[in-house]
């Protein structure tokens, strides 16, 4: 019946509008009894007109949602600064949130996992002891127990990350796995990559995984050091704990136990002179 009397709305009035409780009259009309049902809570039922009123009926559903996941164990450190805009299947004990986090899709957190400030979660599942720290985003990735991430670190999607693993500051991770206890904590790019345990990879590290029409992979094996300002291009794979020198451009696959380096040779040059600023 309620589809009948809706399509007998009109706004024939002086606002304009369709109002849902003519509705009401028509149920009488067609010899219905009408019976009152009193609201618990009167935001149930409170109008909706403006952008204004609709954000504040937003506030109040991510409000509840807080509460919701509070009664779960759940601390949040502002619970009016989180929008949940999903479903956290599973929530582990002790878990703290602080402002302005953001959770969409599927999300599932372990005991005792911390997320930190403006922090961006999409179809993720961080492990217990885990810590998100301020400004990340993370994609369709999986953290494991006793990781680091951030701050300002990017996880984009198939991304797993492993247990005891760093990732710090300005680091982008793309459909890559790092084992445990590795460590990539500055201003580096990691795409298409395989990376073993124990591995350190420097500041400013770049694994070149597109040629212009195709993507590569390249393999990190255990205990590798790569140091600074590094190109690895893909194809490659850098052999069981194999050391690379900074500042070097790799293209071929470094052997185990040894240093690997590329460098142009360093010229000093006599009375050179730096460029000055010209007067106006």
């Amino acid at each position: 019946m309620l589809k009948s009397w809706l399509a007998r709305l009109s706004n024939d009035n002086i606002q304009g509008e369709y109002y849902l409780t003519d509705v009401i009259g028509m149920a009488v009309a067609d010899g219905f009894d009408v019976a009152v049902h009193k609201a618990a809570d009167e935001t149930e039922v409170q109008g909706i007109n403006t952008r204004q009123q609709l954000a504040g009926a937003e506030r109040i559903f991510q409000r509840r949602q807080a509460e919701t996941l509070m009664d779960q164990g759940v601390t949040f450190l502002d619970p009016a600064r989180f929008d949940l805009r999903g479903d956290v299947v599973a929530v582990g004990r002790d878990v703290e949130i602080d402002v302005n986090v953001v959770l969409e899709g599927r999300i599932e957190l372990g005991d005792r996992v911390k997320i930190g400030p403006n922090v961006f979660l999409k179809e993720c599942r961080i492990g217990d002891d885990a810590e998100i720290l301020a400004n990340c985003c993370l994609e369709q990735a999986e953290i494991g127990p006793f990781s680091r991430i951030g701050p300002f670190a990017r996880i984009r999607p198939d991304t797993r990350i492993e247990d005891h693993v760093h990732i710090g500051n300005f680091v982008e991770i793309k459909k890559s796995v790092v084992a445990s206890r590795s460590k990539i904590n500055h201003l580096s790019y990691v795409g298409d990559t395989l990376v073993g345990r124990d591995v350190n990879i420097g500041a400013g590290t770049i694994t070149c995984n597109y040629d212009g029409a195709n993507k590569h992979q390249t393999v990190i094996e255990d205990g590798v050091f790569i140091g600074s300002d590094t190109q690895l291009v893909a194809p490659l794979r850098v052999a069981r704990n194999a050391t690379i020198g900074a500042g070097s451009t790799i293209t071929k696959d470094p052997p185990e136990n040894t240093l690997t380096l590329s460098r142009a040779k360093q010229v000093s040059v006599d009375g050179w002179q730096r460029p000055v600023k010209k007067g106006k």
